[in-house]
């Protein structure tokens, strides 16, 4: 059960972003709270990847504010985002086939004691992290080149943990998955929600959004066309807000009620 107490986590006010001529972004809200799971969703070209990116670090927004807990924050690079709290586990996963669970789940984070890599500690560490979330690797001296799409996908989405985050995005965690394999993901980002985190997931599956997320926002054409509560909507009425079916019955008739006011 998603708690919405207090201030989100996240907030975005206003956002936009423009590429030369192209207006990627314009006026994009979004919030997300601790033990939240918000969808992200729209057609290709709606936004999504430069608002991840924007949150992520890899663009700033030409416009708008970014909250953190309540209050402004600047995101100018990854690391910035890393330090607020903020993982993102993208669609390549970008895991190193030839180096084992642990050697990926602390990739660029290795424990060091007496300025020797500590493997005990690290080997410990995963082994916890992994039962904790369930996730259930043959072994965490195993190749990852040995496992499966699923499994390599949880152990993708473990590795953002080691940080301790209070966001996590997932861009398409289940593209490309089996059924079993995508219940795996899908599992293991309940147990996100219900570990208290906030977590983001950017799907083009509509059975996998209506399966997991508490709210689902829909971008279009570079803005909000929507932001639907998962519980008292239908995978309808998502569609119609992402191919614009909406957008001549609702949204235009009450911008030509605005224009007759002025």
């Amino acid at each position: 059960m998603m708690s919405v107490a207090g201030p989100p986590v996240l907030a975005l006010r206003d956002v936009s972003k423009r590429f030369g001529a192209v207006q990627a972004l314009t006026d994009v809200e979004l919030e997300v709270h601790a033990g939240e799971v918000v969808a992200l969703v729209g057609d290709n070209g709606a936004g999504k990847s430069t608002l991840v990116k924007a949150i992520a670090g890899v663009y700033v927004p030409d416009d708008g504010v970014l909250e953190w807990e309540g209050r402004p924050v600047t995101v100018h690079r990854p690391q910035d985002a890393q330090h607020l709290g903020i993982a993102t586990v993208y669609q390549d996963l970008a895991l190193c086939d030839n180096l084992d669970v642990v050697g990926n789940l602390f990739l660029g984070r290795e424990l060091r004691r007496i300025g020797i890599l500590d493997e005990v500690a690290m080997e410990k560490r995963s082994r916890e992290l992994l039962s904790t979330l369930s996730i259930r690797i043959p072994s965490v001296r195993i190749p990852i080149a040995s496992l499966s799409g699923g499994q390599r996908q949880t152990v993708a989405i473990a590795r953002a943990l080691i940080g301790d985050p209070k966001i996590v995005i997932l861009d398409e965690p289940t593209a490309a998955l089996g059924v079993e394999q995508t219940a795996q993901v899908l599992d293991l980002v309940e147990r996100l929600r219900d570990r208290g985190l906030g977590v983001i997931l950017i799907s083009h599956n509509m059975a996998d959004v209506m399966a997991v997320s508490d709210r689902i926002a829909v971008l279009r054409l570079g803005r909000n066309n929507g932001i639907f509560d998962r519980r008292a909507t239908n995978q309808e009425e998502i569609i119609s807000a992402i191919t614009g079916a909406t957008d001549n019955a609702v949204t235009r008739r009450k911008a030509r009620g605005q224009e007759g006011q002025q």
